[in-house]
């Protein structure tokens, strides 16, 4: 099993026509996702073309999913209009929509998660390189890219990756897949301070999911979602958890990266999250690279096999 998405979901692009949002689409489209609408302003009629794929561009999202089925959005969009395109997800009742846009303004996404409220429609991101479930082809092609992440390196299997840096997600995802260990899904939630899908969110989806023997989940200073996080773990969460947390050597005060990662808390700082990480029971890897590893000994040490 996975989750969020499957091999199966069908997946709109909006900003397709765009130079970025067009490159990411041919790589999905050859990772083997069912890319089946893109959806810009203007260019309704027209097709997307890459290979033996032929995708047809709509107006608007809610066309595009009532001609085609698309439940799940990939937001493509530059950052003074990305908002609007997220609110367009939420109006057409998408299960899903994954914004990977860097530089919305805050006062937007804060008026988004209020129109938000009470409706239909997940948010993953803003600012985040999106999901990947893992097909069981070669280099697990088959499976569902949204967004940016290098398919390549992922391998179906049984860890769920949750992180809000993009390139320590892949630096997860390949340490496991060289280990020959696999993923049930990795996701990015992007490191916005005003964000859709958190840390707890999927780590919730991760725990009532029987494929998932395993999970890594990596955070960064700024904010107490990691804690808070952590915390449900240590009461709720009976399989093997090993994290890793960025920023320790970041000095006080300074944001450094993405946006939301400034120390305003007490329990904002690398070093309070990493106290309660082991408080609540979670391996933490000392170094990026020490990530498989830090699962792996949780995992043995309840006796849970992960491959």
């Amino acid at each position: 099993m996975s989750i969020l998405v499957s091999p199966d979901t069908k997946i709109l692009i909006q900003g397709i026509t765009g130079e970025f949002g067009a490159r990411h689409t041919k790589l999905s489209l050859d990772y083997g996702t069912k890319v089946v609408a893109g959806v810009t302003p203007g260019k309704g009629g027209q097709f997307f073309e890459h290979g033996s794929h032929k995708v047809p561009i709509f107006n608007s999202v809610s066309d595009a999913a009532r001609a085609t089925g698309a439940t799940v959005s990939a937001i493509f969009v530059p950052p003074p209009f990305a908002a609007d395109a997220i609110l367009e997800c939420v109006d057409a009742d998408l299960n899903l929509a994954v914004a990977i846009t860097e530089g919305i303004p805050i006062r937007d996404m804060v008026r988004v998660k209020r129109a938000m409220t009470g409706r239909q429609t997940r948010l993953v991101g803003p600012n985040c390189p999106g999901i990947v479930t893992p097909g069981k082809g070669p280099q697990s092609s088959g499976g569902c890219r949204i967004g940016i992440a290098p398919g390549y390196i992922h391998k179906s299997g049984h860890v769920g990756v949750v992180s809000r840096s993009g390139t320590l997600t892949y630096e997860a995802v390949y340490q496991l897949t060289v280990k020959n260990i696999g993923q049930t899904t990795c996701v990015g939630i992007g490191g916005d301070p005003v964000n859709g899908t958190s840390h707890l969110d999927v780590i919730k989806m991760f725990n009532d999911d029987p494929e998932t023997h395993g999970i890594i989940m990596i955070g960064e200073i700024g904010g107490n979602a990691e804690v808070e996080a952590a915390r449900w773990v240590k009461a709720n969460c009976k399989k093997p958890v090993a994290g890793f947390i960025a920023g320790a050597t970041a000095p006080v005060g300074r944001r450094m990266g993405h946006a939301g990662a400034i120390v305003g808390g007490t329990e904002d700082t690398a070093a309070a999250k990493i106290a309660v990480f082991k408080e609540c029971g979670i391996e933490v890897a000392v170094t990026p690279s020490d990530m498989a590893d830090a699962l792996l000994r949780a995992a043995k040490a309840r006796s849970v096999t992960l491959s």
